[in-house]
């Protein structure tokens, strides 16, 4: 009886250990799949990121490009108010700090465009002509800072 008793026992330790073997090799291929599919998420993650910073850039130069040639037009008040998202943009790409689509070269850079915004929205509202002179000079030192 003590024969069975072992054999029991050796038997159900055989067992105990190939069900510990399974399970370290279901983990094992559950590890494997892991790995690229983190890595493939690592390097989408970082393409979002440069895309979402392009666009960003691209639609504030948009919106200044837009409000220049309404300017140019005579269309005063859609020109004010892509001048305003413009302004509005690029006062939240400054709040955003170390999140900014801009570098901390470019933010110093354009902080000197932010002053000339309420003359600007001024005389944007008042329908004066000087105002797309003004907006194609800020478009062309806007893109000269962040397209360097």
């Amino acid at each position: 009886m003590s024969e069975n008793r072992q054999f029991e026992r050796v038997e159900a330790t055989h067992r105990i250990r190939n069900f510990i073997i399974y399970v370290v090799l279901l983990v094992l291929a559950f590890l494997l799949g892991l790995v690229p599919m983190w890595w493939l998420n690592s390097q989408c993650s970082s393409s979002l990121s440069d895309a979402e910073r392009q666009s960003s850039l691209v639609k504030m130069e948009n919106s200044l490009a837009s409000a220049a040639i309404d300017a140019r037009r005579g269309d005063y008040e859609t020109a004010r108010q892509a001048a305003s998202d413009f302004f509005t943009s690029l006062r939240t790409e400054f709040n955003r700090g170390v999140d900014s689509a801009l570098s901390p070269a470019e933010i110093a850079g354009l902080q000197p465009l932010l002053t000339r915004r309420d003359e600007i929205i001024t005389l944007l509202a008042r329908g004066d002509a000087t105002s797309a002179d003004l907006l194609s000079d800020l478009y062309a030192s806007y893109r000269t800072i962040v397209n360097r």
